[in-house]
């Protein structure tokens, strides 16, 4: 079930939210089995077989958890990690399966004379997601962090919709003693609107900004797969829409998870904070998928050693760390080397701070154009990694970057050339090409995507907004570089507060949500 679809918003979550209040009156376990089964419904909507998988892996993972924080307890601390590597080796087996067992088949076919076949495995939703859920209960089982007695409370730190399809990666500590606060047992009016607002303006940057980008978007990447050649402006063009169709698609899902979190007085983890406005890839990657980094970082980079074990090995382990999250994102080798590069990313920053630092190099005279300098390298980086997590293909990948690089050549329709007059002519004049229709299909492109950045790099985003309600559970210190400037009025105009204008404003803003649903898709997250 996708939460932009009539069924979820109209039905599913009134209904889920009714009876868990409901039943909260029975008690506390009644409420929680409640939305446990509800969960499991949700999750079965898309294909019921897998439920019998998702309550397989939790059933084995809550019995190997109990028995490592048994272990724990009675300091047999080597016979905890030897059921720690058996829970490892268990939930990677089930992802290597389901998810790589397709890509290491024909890597194998490719390199070898023999051919080996395989039934076509379809990819079970969410697998990535619960599968390094529950990895990092049983590490934290192991380090006497976590522990649960109760399977129904297991199941619902796994299972709870708003979370379980693409994130955030939540840590039991963090959502289980909510539950068991008498608070989130009755129905708050403060959570209610918090929750409403923020789901309403996630599903409207999605089904508004997300899918209106993706028509500029997805005909290109599909015109590259099919070999067609493009041009300076079609290349640019395309890929910047998907710049912006991939950031509002995930923010909008984060803040419809945050939201409908809410709504039951859950405040899920900060998952997503105006990457886009990061002045490094440092900083970028504490502000994308904020829960897999640091899934990524407590959980791969530090079992690595970190930066423990001197320079040159805390870059290996950086970019290791990086390439094996881009294979977590995508059983192929354009997501491999998307992680390669944001690896390479990330030691080249690292390796410029040292340098700074040794040196005594300081910034700029003028630090606006430092930092705007800063967010253009930034900003073009992830926008050239981008084509390889959207390329169907390592080719097509290739061949939009070659008609980015402007190796295809700079065409304008003919339409827009003859509206120019003599700039038209002085521009035929020194070398730019013509093309046959499509004009007003370029102008809507760029005017689409001039909109979404200024959208994302100058208005706040949804948590500062709300930002005087504490909408999650972990805030993001930093403030951002281009953060809209208005003086006295920013708390009267652009801070929520329960009030007649902010409810008009999230009325209009749900209504134009809800008037977009002319089509199901879904959230590009839910592929990973």
């Amino acid at each position: 079930m996708l939460f932009n679809s009539y069924s979820f918003i109209f039905l599913f979550l009134p209904i889920t939210l009714s009876v868990f209040f409901l039943t909260a009156r029975i008690g506390r376990e009644a409420a929680i089995t409640w939305l446990v089964l509800a969960s499991l419904f949700f999750y079965g909507w898309w294909n019921s077989i897998y439920l019998i998988l998702i309550m397989i892996s939790m059933f084995v993972n809550f019995y190997i958890g109990n028995v490592i924080s048994s272990n724990y307890k009675e300091n047999k601390i080597k016979k905890s990690k030897i059921y720690l590597l058996l829970g490892l080796f268990f939930n990677l087996g089930i992802l290597a399966y389901y998810k790589y067992a397709g890509f290491i088949v024909y890597n194998i076919n490719a390199f070898s004379a023999d051919q080996i076949s395989i039934t076509e495995i379809v990819l079970p939703l969410a697998i990535s997601f619960f599968t390094f859920q529950q990895v990092a209960y049983l590490v934290d089982a192991s380090r006497g962090i976590a522990q649960e007695y109760r399977f129904s409370h297991y199941a619902l730190f796994v299972t709870f919709f708003p979370q379980l399809i693409a994130g955030p990666i939540v840590h039991h500590k963090e959502m289980l003693p909510q539950f068991m606060q008498s608070e989130t047992l009755k129905p708050q009016f403060e959570n209610i609107a918090i929750g409403l607002t923020i789901f309403f303006i996630g599903l409207c940057k999605k089904v508004v900004f997300a899918d209106g980008a993706a028509q500029y978007s997805s005909p290109i990447f599909e015109a590259a797969s099919t070999g067609s050649t493009l041009t300076f402006l079609e290349a640019w063009g395309g890929v910047l829409a998907y710049t912006m169709q991939l950031y509002f698609d995930f923010s909008g899902y984060s803040d419809m998870a945050i939201g409908a979190a809410r709504l039951f007085g859950i405040r899920l983890p900060l998952n997503f904070f105006s990457p886009y406005k990061s002045t490094s890839i440092i900083e970028f990657w504490r502000r994308w998928h904020i829960t897999l980094s640091r899934f990524l970082r407590d959980y791969l980079y530090f079992s690595m050693g970190g930066n423990r074990r001197g320079k040159l090995r805390r870059y290996v382990n950086l970019f290791t760390t990086m390439l094996l999250g881009g294979l977590w994102h995508g059983a192929g080798w354009t997501f491999v080397v998307w992680g390669a590069l944001h690896g390479f990313y990330l030691v080249v920053n690292h390796a410029w701070h040292r340098f700074r630092d040794v040196s005594g190099v300081s910034g700029s005279r003028c630090p606006k154009i430092s930092k705007f300098v800063a967010w253009l390298v930034t900003f073009l980086s992830v926008v050239i990694g981008w084509v390889f997590f959207r390329a169907s293909d390592f080719d097509s990948a290739i061949a939009i970057l070659k008609g980015m690089a402007g190796i295809n050549g700079l065409a304008i329709p003919n339409g827009i050339l003859a509206r120019l007059g003599e700039a038209g002519v002085w521009l035929q004049g020194i070398g730019v090409g013509t093309s046959l229709g499509g004009g007003s299909t370029l102008i809507l492109t760029y005017l689409w995507i001039m909109v979404l950045l200024f959208v994302t790099l100058v208005l706040p985003n949804t948590q500062q907004i709300m930002s005087k309600f504490s909408p999650v559970l972990s805030e993001y210190k930093s403030d951002p570089i281009y953060s809209i400037s208005i003086g006295r009025n920013f708390e009267m105009i652009l801070l929520w507060r329960p009030t007649v204008m902010w409810s008009m404003i999230i009325a209009m803003i749900a209504t134009l949500g809800v008037l977009a649903l002319t089509s199901v898709s879904e959230f590009l997250y839910f592929q990973f």
